[in-house]
């Protein structure tokens, strides 16, 4: 129990010391709907896990019902993810999160529909900022400590210390 309640209190400091308009880590905790997106997501990931694909994606829909963000239960997220503005999030069964990444409302992680096999979404390496209305499709890799602007299409890898944006995106900055 003491180790769920560390794991979301520091999600909810993360957010507090990233969102200038939250005023408390309380908050954060209770009020904001990323981290209640985020809780769900674990719990039904858990179900998925088990091969229990129904309760899990009954679990994913009541969270996007409530909260306005759809992670699919198979996604894999890593720790301290912050939605902000979360309306319109998407992200696909086989995205994979890294650590401290930010989204910013209406940011699709999805698939082409083109992809056979296993892997068919994005991977988000740690420390990545992706702009309001970002669409990244299929399996590409955004690398570590890049930023998607606003309204990008991303359709192939974005590599480490980099900056895209544009239809489809361009590489503009590299760090």
């Amino acid at each position: 129990m003491i180790k769920w309640f560390e794991k979301w209190k520091n999600e909810a400091i993360y957010i507090y010391e990233q969102d200038p308009s939250c005023q408390s880590v309380w908050e954060a905790f209770f009020l904001f709907p990323s981290i209640k997106a985020l809780k769900k997501h674990q719990r039904a990931h858990k179900h998925y896990l088990k091969k229990r694909y129904t309760y899990a994606r009954w679990l994913s829909e009541r969270a996007k019902f409530k909260t306005g963000i759809e992670i699919h239960p198979g996604a894999t997220i890593g720790n301290y993810l912050f939605i902000d503005h979360g309306m319109g999030v998407v992200i696909g069964e086989t995205a994979i999160i890294g650590e401290r990444v930010k989204l910013y409302h209406g940011v699709t992680l999805g698939g082409t529909g083109k992809e056979k096999g296993v892997k068919r979404h994005p991977t988000i390496e740690n420390d990545v900022e992706i702009g309001a209305g970002a669409t990244i499709l299929g399996n590409v890799t955004i690398g570590h400590n890049s930023k998607i602007g606003s309204g990008a299409v991303v359709l192939t890898d974005v590599p480490p210390h980099s900056t895209a944006v544009g239809i489809p995106a361009k590489i503009i900055k590299r760090n």
